[in-house]
């Protein structure tokens, strides 16, 4: 069947294309890179044409409140539109494990505005919330750096590979509809300030990493269930500490 991946040129898309050809559909990456804008709709009908199943893994460029609303509902809105004409019979899409928990969080209360979207369309739909991604926690150390200290809460997070993540994804894609959530999560529990003062070693880092229970994790405070998968995810089979050891070979 033919599958439309937006964000289908990013991390996570680029991943998953590979896969759902391996299983034998014709796997289409859309994203502003090959034409297909879903904000602008420049080249999304043609997209949906002949369309089976659309999978959305595109990711706002900006993370500021306003704009990481507009994004994710604007191409929303344009997306689930031009499903329902296209006569698409299956909506996948990735989250955030933990996003209802956390209203604080600007980024969050937009991927929560993007499932409520989803939720209230009329296609049959599947929504994968992930745990954070092992390759994102250089970026959460930079977002945490006060001079040559990193603040991050001790509360545990999840991590888990991308590589996981699409598989998940894949096998999610080439199934029903949930009409639901389902969860992904690496493997291993481990405390966000642990995870980035691995990292910082791993990558030859000087920054001294503190543990701080009111640091802030992309406008929020964290506990120990915030990022943590509520029910039976699906774990991925990675450990962060052997990616950092193949990162650091690299």
């Amino acid at each position: 069947m033919k599958i439309v991946v937006i964000g289908g040129t990013g991390l996570i898309g680029s991943k998953l294309i590979p896969h759902l050809r391996k299983m034998g559909h014709d796997a289409v990456a859309a994203s502003p890179n090959t034409g297909v804008n879903t904000i602008t709709r420049e080249g999304l009908a043609e997209a949906m044409s002949g369309t089976q199943v659309v999978v959305d893994v595109a990711n706002s460029p900006s993370f500021e409140d306003k704009a990481v609303l507009e994004f994710f509902e604007t191409s929303g809105r344009n997306l689930l539109a031009a499903e329902a004409a296209a006569g698409v019979t299956h909506h996948v899409a990735l989250s955030v494990v933990g996003a209802d928990r956390l209203p604080e969080s600007g980024y969050l209360r937009a991927k929560v505005a993007q499932e409520a979207l989803i939720k209230a369309s009329k296609i049959p739909f599947t929504i994968l919330r992930s745990t954070q991604f092992f390759e994102f926690v250089g970026a959460i150390a930079q977002s945490a750096t006060k001079g040559n200290d990193v603040h991050l809460s001790p509360a545990f997070l999840q991590p888990v590979s991308s590589d996981d993540v699409a598989t998940a994804l894949a096998e999610l894609t080439a199934g029903k509809p949930v009409n639901g959530i389902v969860e992904v999560a690496g493997p291993d529990k481990i405390p966000l300030d642990e995870i980035g003062r691995r990292y910082l070693s791993a990558t030859g880092d000087n920054r001294r990493v503190i543990a701080d229970v009111r640091a802030c994790y992309f406008g929020t405070e964290l506990n120990d269930k915030s990022l943590t998968p509520a029910g039976n995810a699906i774990l991925g089979s990675h450990r962060f500490d052997d990616w950092l050891r193949a990162k650091s070979a690299a």
